[in-house]
């Protein structure tokens, strides 16, 4: 498991990794960040909530035709 973190990361070390986090403090700020974080954990929420909704429907019965008269 470690390897194919390391992998992913690139060999990312810990001073880089706080050296990106104080920029990202820097451009969008202290107050901001906690908005976007919670932007989104809505929006992975509304996407769980989707795809369950999305498994548990019923295909659409279709309708008899209508009757001519």
């Amino acid at each position: 498991m470690t390897s194919i973190l390391a992998g992913f990361l690139g060999g990312i070390g810990f001073s880089e990794l706080i050296i990106i986090l104080v920029i990202v403090l820097l451009l969008f700020g202290s107050t901001k960040i906690p908005q976007i974080m919670r932007g989104m954990g809505q929006g992975i929420g509304e996407f769980k909530k989707g795809l369950k909704e999305g498994n548990t429907e019923d295909p659409p019965k279709a309708e008899p035709p209508a009757e001519k008269k």
